[in-house]
């Protein structure tokens, strides 16, 4: 599992790749049966038939094949708000993305180099099938991550050269994720003295929460945020469990959001600036 950081890191010693926001998967092939495992070890084959059906087509004995599955939106970009209703009910539109190689026609992989193992991957995959080789990404680290944040993914991974394939945390792979600013409707603020403030967000006409933002605004921008909750202070969301040291706010309070791309909930979450809704 990658470690996530605040920069990419830089250097020759480095390869870079897109990071697909999906599910985390590893599939199995062994003497013609292929089985599709969850990143905690469930056994998901049924809900990804289409593309265990497809993993039998390589030409293989048996491998342990490391990647992500996921499904695209209509500008070609991983879409995981769409993936669970792919699985349901689009199986022929999902994809596994492989990344790395863990064991091949009886060998161990994984205490090769992490490019040897890549390679030998690339390989055994043929271009034209829904099973795909995650490409590593040319140029210099800050100049991928500029592109990846412009073309809207949800962030990139690093990978050093000549590490060898570790279960579990690793700062061999590094994940930098991308930002992105959204508009979200206020709750509430969680505000106890001597502690961060957070702003409790719910996603927009709904009022169902989304999550919590840092109110990392300046000392003017605080004071007002505070006046206005005072001003607005109301009855909790409906099915809001309690939170110490949190003033509810009426509806009608609009924020701009900065967080992570590509998350379910809003994470790594700063309030950006606040409104009255017109």
């Amino acid at each position: 599992m990658p470690t996530l950081v605040a920069k990419p890191p830089q250097g020759d010693d480095w390869t870079h790749e897109v990071k697909f926001d999906g599910y985390r998967s590893q599939i199995i092939i062994d003497a013609g049966r292929v089985r599709v495992f969850t990143r905690r070890g469930l056994d998901w084959t049924s809900k990804y038939r289409d593309l265990a059906a497809t993993a039998k087509t390589l030409d293989v004995e048996n491998a342990i094949i490391d990647g992500e599955i996921i499904v695209l939106n209509d500008k070609g970009l991983s879409d995981f708000a769409e993936l669970r209703k792919a699985i349901t009910r689009r199986q022929h539109d999902l994809y596994f993305v492989a990344f790395d190689l863990l064991h091949l026609n009886g060998h161990d992989l994984r205490d090769m180099a992490m490019e040897q193992r890549r390679e030998i991957l690339e390989g055994i995959i043929p271009l034209d099938i829904r099973i795909q080789f995650s490409q590593a990404l040319p140029g210099e680290a800050n100049a991928i991550y500029h592109l990846v944040d412009q073309a809207g993914l949800e962030g990139m991974v690093s990978k050093r050269i000549g590490s060898r394939y570790v279960s579990g945390p690793t700062t061999n792979w590094l994940k930098t994720k991308c930002y992105t600013v959204g508009e979200f409707e206020l709750l509430g603020v969680e505000w106890g003295q001597g502690k961060p403030a957070f702003a409790l967000m719910a996603e927009p006409g709904t009022r169902k929460y989304a999550g919590s933002a840092f109110v990392s605004v300046n000392r003017e921008m605080r004071e007002r945020l505070w006046k206005r909750v005072q001003e607005h202070a109301g009855p909790p969301p409906k099915d809001m469990p309690k939170r110490p040291a949190t003033q509810w706010v009426k509806p009608g309070i609009k924020a701009r959001v900065k967080h992570l791309r590509g998350a379910e909930d809003l994470r790594h979450a700063s309030l950006q600036d606040f409104w009255d809704e017109d």
